[in-house]
């Protein structure tokens, strides 16, 4: 039987004391793509569109990181440590090497398995995300997160897409595609939310030579980003991309933060190209 996005089974694998929730599907061979989540999401958040569009290509390895959703244990105050959490997952699985995805923090979480992995780790994608001690001055977050949203699902087309008719259109779609899935993992804890909430807090504390890390993620590095993002601000995608040692840049048209749902099919284009040569 051929798994998909919907239909793929939620399985579990003990690494670091931690019962992590896992699903894996797509074609087999090839190197597995792990996906890393946004705040407070779950391994139902992502877009089926672009999962299932990578899966035609190569196996698809969607999880829940420690403490998140149905992965028991508790969820880490820092991304340092949830990136060593999800190492600890990807080895358990017996993988030799795997590319690497991760949205907003997750992209921070991919940021620590590169740079904790070292070869385990061959190529990486940043989707709307940003680098340690970025200015959060601009940023929209605080705002969107706060306000009321009727229905709640709604949060996320303030989160993702931008208040023109084409980006709130594709916000619609994505939405619906997202609730695709019947058999959905339980919502995030509020010890989930409070830790990821300080692993940002430290995250993005100014330091002198905050981006000097940056010169250790060697792995070549496809970075995504929408013209506007509202959450984590475009300006810090470009930085990504000019102190990386090997990266390259996207800004996709009339979107925010979640540019990869409202153009999942160019992306899905544009990610295997990138993985494939």
């Amino acid at each position: 039987m051929t798994y998909t996005h919907e239909t793929a089974p939620t399985q579990y694998v003990e690494a670091n004391g931690i019962r992590f929730a896992y699903r894996r599907f797509g074609k087999p061979g090839g190197m597995p793509l792990v996906f890393n989540q946004h705040y407070t999401g779950t391994m139902d958040y992502w877009d089926p569109a672009v999962t299932d569009g990578l899966a035609q290509s190569r196996e698809v390895i969607l999880f829940n990181n420690a403490g998140v959703s149905n992965s028991s244990g508790e969820t880490p105050s820092s991304f340092q440590e949830m990136g060593a959490n999800a190492l600890a997952f990807i080895r358990a699985l017996g993988l030799k090497q795997v590319d690497v995805l991760g949205i907003s923090i997750g992209g921070f979480v991919a940021q620590e398995i590169a740079l904790q992995g070292g070869d385990f780790v061959r190529k990486l994608i940043l989707v709307g995300t940003g680098h340690r001690g970025n200015d959060m001055t601009a940023s929209r977050s605080a705002e969107i997160f706060a306000g009321s949203y009727d229905p709640p699902e709604h949060l996320w087309l303030a989160v993702h897409f931008k208040p023109t008719e084409t980006s709130r259109k594709a916000g619609l779609a994505f939405i619906e595609r997202k609730l695709s899935r019947r058999d959905r993992d339980p919502e995030v804890s509020e010890q989930t939310v409070a830790a990821q909430g300080e692993a940002i807090g430290k995250w993005i504390t100014p330091g002198e030579n905050a981006l000097d890390y940056l010169k250790s993620i060697k792995q070549p590095t496809l970075i995504v980003q929408g013209s506007d993002d509202a959450i984590i601000p475009t300006i810090h995608s470009l930085t990504l991309q000019q102190n990386l040692p090997n990266a390259q840049l996207i800004i996709y048209p009339d979107s925010g933060h979640g540019s990869i749902y409202q153009y999942p099919e160019l992306f899905v284009a544009h990610a295997r190209l990138f993985l494939g040569a």
